[in-house]
């Protein structure tokens, strides 16, 4: 009886170890989830911010804008009429 009582009371300590282990697991599981949630959250924020930004910058009046000023571009004009030489026709025309 004595040797019964024994292993009952090892298996109830060995129960009671294998419950506050896999306590704790849950418990250190449910904190990594809680992080995961807030970074996804931080970075959804995140995308909607860039998305916004990447609108701001691509609308037609800032291209335009960037176009005239740092590609010298301007506007076509059917009454003002530009010619681009070609590399070949520009070198033979360049020389007497």
């Amino acid at each position: 009886m004595v040797r019964l009582n024994i292993v009952l009371a090892v298996l109830l300590l060995a129960s009671c170890v294998w419950l506050i282990r896999s306590s704790n697991d849950a418990r250190r599981l449910f904190a990594d989830l809680e992080k995961a949630k807030a970074q996804s959250h931080e970075l959804q924020i995140d995308y909607e911010r860039l998305q916004l930004d990447k609108r701001a910058q691509a609308t037609p009046l800032r291209v335009e804008k960037l176009a005239r000023e740092k590609l010298k571009m301007f506007n076509n004009n059917p009454a003002v009429t530009h010619y681009v030489a070609t590399g070949a026709s520009a070198a033979s025309g360049a020389q007497p």
